[in-house]
């Protein structure tokens, strides 16, 4: 099984609107608007619907625009309801493939309009009642949640409201095609073919637990056991073992199973059966159902036109790496150390703009508050030892190899005081959890990733780079074109193979996004 690649970092620009800005309202216009078609509705009775139909409320205010824009006219043509309306309810009643766990409100009425025979007569109801079921499903499955909501989960890239109810384009394309399609961030079509495969699993029975044999701490090649059944059978059941023999024996099936699994996770279990391993495949598929299904609502919240970007440099915290692209392939993939707990790296974007090398490390005032004044109390030698000095009424370490910054660092200002470093500190970069930082991301492959940049930007050499990391003065370069930078939290990632890794949930995020999508 490939090793899963890391595209996933293309994360993360602004989302804007779905509709083709190519395609304006004029360049089509549906056919039941031809043909001196009149059919119209009573739009004073709108508000009544909304009482009566309460669970379509937030969308009342788009219903009333969209028969504004269309002058009144309805989803009827002269021989009942238009294609479109068809098409739509097909891709209702699928709504769960696309990672939204949801049926639609007031479902039976609309069985009741598309499998019991619908009248040919324009009704008010029918109407108002399709029109809801528009907004309902472009709001959930092509925009996402609000801005307002998905801030609320610790996201602030930038993102761009879309306007659902300009019909012209998508019906244009769904005329042609008699299809519902919309374009997403690359990552959400592999998330949604693996959700169709934990789907099926969960529709099967899932997988039952497993459970340790008392007394056992690990189990290896050749060891029989219970245990080493049950591993067995679960690595069967979710595709890395072709037929389930039964046997209790670790035999070379059971070892290939763990090694793709550990490969597809990005985790190295030495051959070897452990707790690690079992606290693994002990997660329910309801509950790997529910984190795919997150992920692919934070791939709504990103611009397409990031899968055609040629330069950037993005980090997903969960997965402790960052991955710096170059025409569209990984350039350089390395690994980072993230914000802990109490000092977590924020989801957001900028642009390198310059690279310090051989650098000051300016003290945040929050450190030095907390963490500085106290140790200079008890020490007043503290920062002599430190290598720091105060310097316009603030501490700094001066350049040099055992500076916080390390030896070089990548420059993209922003409100949150975040940017790319290298660190002294190399230990932390072969621990699993890499969450030790104060916020920003310190890269092990510093270095690397300096003479890259600057490789293309000033024609330097890797002499010249390192010359200029061990100056010991701070000097900068001003990069003649930046760098996007995206900082992203995804706790799933697919690589269109089959395979997905699946991240600890670091900051806890993923349950306050599923709360609302599978409670909304």
């Amino acid at each position: 099984m490939q090793k899963m690649k890391y595209s996933y970092l293309l994360t993360l620009l602004m989302y804007s609107s779905w509709l083709m800005a190519s395609v304006s309202p004029a360049a089509f216009v549906p056919k039941h608007l031809h043909a001196g078609y009149t059919a119209q509705i009573d739009t004073t009775k709108i508000p009544a619907f909304f009482e009566t139909y309460p669970k379509f409320k937030p969308y009342e205010a788009q219903v009333k625009l969209l028969y504004k824009k269309y002058g009144n006219h309805t989803w009827y043509d002269q021989k009942g309801l238009i294609e479109f309306t068809f098409v739509l309810y097909k891709q209702v009643q699928q709504i769960r493939d696309e990672g939204v766990p949801l049926t639609i409100p007031y479902e039976m009425e609309f069985i009741k309009i598309f499998e019991k025979g619908a009248s040919t007569v324009p009704n008010l109801q029918t109407e108002l009642l399709i029109s809801c079921m528009y907004f309902f499903y472009t709001s959930k499955v092509f925009t996402g949640f609000t801005i307002g909501k998905s801030q609320e989960t610790g996201w602030y890239l930038h993102r761009e409201l879309s306007n659902t109810a300009d019909l012209d384009s998508l019906m244009q394309v769904i005329s042609l095609k008699k299809e519902f399609k919309h374009e997403y961030f690359s990552q959400y079509y592999p998330l949604k073919e693996s959700l169709k495969k934990y789907l099926e699993i969960q529709r099967n029975g899932g997988w039952k637990p497993v459970q340790l044999e008392k007394g056992i701490k690990s189990l290896q090649s050749s060891d029989s056991s219970l245990t080493v059944q049950q591993i067995r059978t679960r690595l069967f059941v979710e595709g890395y073992i072709n037929q389930d023999s039964g046997s209790l024996i670790f035999d070379q099936s059971v070892s290939d199973a763990i090694t793709a699994y550990g490969t597809a996770q990005n985790h190295d279990f030495n051959n070897k059966i452990t707790p690690r391993l079992i606290e693994m495949l002990n997660i329910s598929v309801q509950s790997r159902i529910k984190t795919i299904s997150v992920n692919m609502e934070r791939c709504r919240w990103i611009n397409p036109k990031i899968n055609a970007a040629q330069e950037y440099i993005a980090v997903n915290i969960p997965s402790f790496r960052l991955l710096y692209f170059r025409e569209g392939k990984p350039l350089l993939t390395s690994k980072v150390v993230v914000g802990k707990e109490f000092h977590k790296t924020i989801v957001f974007s900028g642009s390198i703009s310059y690279i310090a090398f051989s650098p000051y490390w300016n003290v945040p005032s929050s450190i030095l508050k907390k963490e500085i004044l106290p140790k200079i109390k008890k020490n007043p030698n503290y920062l002599k030892n430190q290598n720091m000095e105060w310097h316009n009424g603030q501490v700094r370490q001066k350049p040099g190899g055992s500076n916080a910054l390390g030896l070089v660092k990548f420059m993209f200002p922003n409100s949150h005081n975040i940017y790319l470093h290298d660190s002294p500190s190399k230990s932390f970069f072969n621990m699993d959890k890499r969450a030790f930082s104060h916020g920003c991301v310190r890269v092990e492959k510093a270095r690397d990733l300096a003479i890259a940049i600057m490789e293309k930007q000033a024609n330097w050499n890797s002499s010249k780079v390192d010359a200029a990391m061990h100056l010991g003065k701070e000097n900068t370069y001003v990069l003649e074109n930046k760098i996007p930078v995206y900082i992203a939290y995804f706790t799933a990632w697919a690589d269109g193979s089959g395979n997905i890794a699946f991240y600890d949930d670091l900051y806890n995020r993923d349950n306050a996004l599923a709360a609302v999508l599978f409670q909304n």
